[in-house]
């Protein structure tokens, strides 16, 4: 037992069984059973062994082809992903093939039931809301899935939809640590999204348990299902709320974005620019929880007020959590931490700028309030303007502010209206902004915005095609700051992409990762 938590090993062996028989010994001389987390075995290369705190190799001599094929022979089939399992167990194989589909590497994960996981996490799970886990590999989301399956059976119907049969584990008959909820395999990774349907229409669930949620249709399911009342816990790709925004797969999971255009009265009134973000629809999970380290969680326990302050550009509020070597559970509130780009996707300092003369701008002394001063000294720098960032507002001769702070008329802001010192509000805490504010100031135009939202859009839809089957888009040829935007779209949804060409004519390929 440690800090509440029971880790069961008794399958451990089922394994080890698979494995070449010198590589079980070695294995075992090591000694460190609790702390292996996977076996690599890749044709032509020395074994290795990884753990939770180190990699060792197991043997000198290279693996050879007929030991794979061994250890291939004594799996079950492996399925459309190139996993493979072990019957009654949680242990995951996955097989590297050739061009001819041979197989010359195996990644031999060891899968453990852990009980006692959400215990940091239960009171949300057992609340009757749609709970989403984001997260890293290997920090634990499928392990605290398979818990939370078994928690909620014990009183309400639950059916797991098993993709790749890492929560219920290999075989037909579900592993032990699922308890008495039911699970659906999956013929096809293609087809998860039919089979979450499926569960619902013909089984009459209160619960629906989903691992790794990656694709477009995926997601629509996904609110499907929460639009007829049914809870939802599940996991997605995806480190944190702000990355998940990012990605035009899954954004739709927490309420997607649009982008409005306004009136420019109506522009003036908000004291915004003429596009704005807003978030396009309710949450299609209520929570998300980021898994930062298996005894620590970031907690958004209303995800609907955690997406609106990020496109306002206020940094969410959460709650994080975490399990002392006593067991004991920490909570504390804190303001989570952003990208600027979750909060302003279109970049206007990628972008090519014309200014007047230098000549004729003279250094203008501002007083940032509420602004994050170190975003503010990069605006200064990428558009090189003359400005001394002071700390005290008699000195000052322009005011800079956010709207949030702006409202709440503090005494500082009052003053300099009184003293007829221009102040300068801002819809949001970003780099983006802040580049449009001295812009303003100087007479400094941003060029090439329209031709930049275009080729975001081109790449939003490519990505999505690419999601739903097309094998490979070539976009419309672009300059180097637009192409490392769409290569970094690309990365976000886990796809593949490539450079072609020679400018002016250079291009990015999105393709899938197969």
């Amino acid at each position: 037992m440690a800090n509440g938590t029971q880790i069961m090993m008794d399958d451990l062996d089922a394994l080890m069984h698979v494995l070449p028989p010198d590589i079980q010994a070695n294995l075992d001389k090591a000694g460190r059973r609790d702390d292996l987390l996977e076996v690599i075995l890749d044709l032509g290369r020395v074994p290795t062994a990884r753990y939770t705190d180190a990699e060792v190799v197991l043997r000198e001599v290279e693996v050879l082809q007929s030991e794979l094929t061994s250890v291939v022979e004594r799996l079950g089939d492996f399925d459309a992903d190139n996993r493979a399992g072990i019957a009654r167990t949680l242990h995951r194989i996955a097989a590297i093939r050739n061009r001819r589909g041979d197989v010359v590497g195996l990644t031999c994960r060891v899968g453990r039931a852990v009980y006692g996981t959400i215990e940091i996490i239960k009171d949300l799970i057992t609340s009757g809301k749609s709970v989403l886990l984001l997260g890293r590999p290997g920090v634990g989301k499928t392990t605290m899935l398979r818990e939370a399956a078994r928690v909620l059976a014990e009183t309400k119907r639950v059916v797991i939809v098993d993709t790749s049969n890492e929560i219920g584990g290999d075989g037909d008959i579900p592993h032990p640590a699922v308890g008495r909820a039911r699970r659906m395999q999956v013929a096809l990774p293609t087809l998860q999204h039919e089979v979450m349907i499926e569960a619902v229409e013909n089984h009459n669930p209160e619960v629906i348990v989903i691992d790794e949620i990656g694709r477009e249709l995926e997601a629509m399911a996904a609110r499907t299902i929460a639009e007829r009342g049914v809870q939802l816990i599940a996991t997605a790709h995806g480190n944190t709320l702000d990355n998940l925004l990012l990605n035009p797969t899954l954004s739709d999971l927490v309420g997607g974005i649009e982008s409005v255009t306004l009136s420019d009265e109506e522009a003036r009134r908000r004291g915004t620019q003429k596009t704005v973000l807003e978030r396009r629809a309710p949450p299609t999970f209520d929570i998300l929880v980021e898994l930062q380290a298996r005894q620590q969680v970031l907690v958004h326990e209303d995800v609907a007020e955690s997406v609106d302050g990020l496109l306002r550009g206020r940094p969410p509020r959460a709650q994080l959590r975490s399990r002392g070597d006593n067991g004991n559970i920490h909570k504390d509130a804190v303001t989570a931490h952003l990208t600027e780009e979750a909060v302003e996707p279109v970049i206007s300092r990628a972008l090519p700028v014309s200014r007047t003369s230098d000549a004729r701008m003279k250094t203008v002394r501002v007083f940032p309030y509420g602004i994050a001063r170190n975003r503010l000294v990069r605006a200064v720098q990428m558009l090189q303007v003359p400005v001394e960032i002071v700390d005290d507002l008699g000195t000052a001769e322009v005011l800079v502010t956010t709207k949030q702070h702006y409202r709440q008329r503090p005494k500082i802001v009052v003053d300099a209206e009184r003293r007829g010192a221009p102040v300068y509000v801002l819809r949001a805490n970003t780099s983006a902004q802040m580049e449009s504010f001295l812009a303003e100031l100087f007479h400094i135009s941003l060029e090439g915005g329209e031709a930049f939202e275009r080729a975001m859009r081109e790449t939003e839809e490519a990505i999505r095609r690419v999601t739903t089957g097309t094998a490979v888009i070539d976009l419309a040829p672009q300059n180097a700051y637009i192409r490392r935007y769409q290569h970094e779209m690309a990365r976000e949804a886990h796809l593949f992409s490539e450079s072609f060409g020679k400018d002016p004519y250079r291009h990015v390929r999105i393709l899938r990762g197969e």
